[in-house]
């Protein structure tokens, strides 16, 4: 029997578009949130593969819309509803993008971000690719003074890849050239990447604090938290490659080992608890390489925590 029942029925759910169903904003003009999620499926794609993650998005968004119907109930994760009374949390669908306009595929992904931020909203963003980070970081040029925590299998701090320098494995880099970001702390970091030892040097010298999967494993995630300035604003970068491939199987880079979700869960609480979540993204959940949509609902499930997180926090 190849056809599976429709589960999504079964909890009262069906027919599902946005992230959890919630509103759909796609005219930022009318933003009026205190969460947007906005779907990225690509910034800039190598002509050895394409838009390698574009389909990353669509596919988080399925993996939890089964639960959209139990919206208002209880969240166990979160001690309560998981979108407090008097917040709200919105989805302002996919950005457009072009293969052959990376430099187009970024300022339209800087400005969105910048629209979002105007109007008073925390962007939680749905790659897509693992470039996605540099414009949305460029965004907040202006805006005050940021630390980043990066949750990674790798470090990203390669200056160029196929000739490209705004492209995959340099994320972290670029972000250390932006005037706005003081602190950069990375978490997960394990196996080999694409990392130099040279980069891994440079990321030292520049004052990165590193925080690998093995040092969270034996000491959890205060490892990471204690090195975070209490009331920082503090933007969340995510790589889903951070967690066990047995709970993120849709991640391109697979290593055995990896954070846990309540590890993630463990993160964004100490982040929101501690100082201030300014903006998260998401990237390389690749669907193709997904099993059962086990990642995807990890993913989903991780994007639902952190939403209901940021409505919590304080400003």
């Amino acid at each position: 029997m190849s056809d599976k029942p429709n589960l999504s029925a079964l909890f009262g759910s069906d027919e599902i578009t946005t992230f959890l169903g919630m509103e759909s904003c796609e005219d930022l003009e009318q933003l009026s949130a205190d969460v947007a999620i906005l779907g990225v499926p690509c910034a800039t794609p190598y002509k050895s593969v394409g838009a390698y993650c574009a389909g990353g998005p669509q596919a988080i968004r399925a993996g939890v819309a089964a639960f959209a119907a139990n919206l208002k109930h209880h969240d166990f994760d979160l001690g309560g509803p998981l979108v407090p009374a008097g917040k709200s949390v919105v989805d302002c669908g996919d950005l457009p993008f072009d293969e052959a306009d990376s430099e187009g595929n970024r300022q339209n992904i800087k400005e969105t971000v910048g629209k979002i931020l105007e109007a008073g909203a925390v962007p939680i963003v749905l790659g897509g690719d693992d470039s996605i980070p540099i414009p949305m970081l460029q965004a907040f040029e202006g805006r005050g003074k940021y630390t980043i925590l990066q949750i990674d299998a790798h470090v990203d701090w390669r200056d160029e890849v196929q000739g490209e320098r705004l492209g995959l494995s340099s994320t972290m880099r670029r972000a250390s050239e932006m005037s706005h970001i003081e602190s950069i702390i990375q978490v997960g970091q394990r196996g080999i990447g694409s990392a130099r030892s040279s980069d891994v040097q440079d990321a030292l010298d520049w004052g990165v604090n590193f925080v690998s999967a093995r040092d969270v494993d034996w000491g959890g995630a205060e490892a990471a938290l204690s090195l975070i300035e209490p009331g920082a604003k503090v933007i969340v970068c995510f790589d889903v490659d951070a967690l066990d491939p047995a709970i993120m199987p849709g991640a391109i880079g697979r290593a055995p080992g990896g954070l846990s979700y309540w590890d993630m869960v463990d993160l964004l609480e100490g982040v929101a608890d501690k100082a201030q979540i300014a903006a998260m993204d998401i990237v390389e959940f690749m669907p193709e390489r997904d099993v059962d949509q086990i990642g995807a609902l990890t993913a989903g499930r991780i994007v639902a925590t952190a939403a209901g997180l940021i409505c919590r926090q304080h400003k």
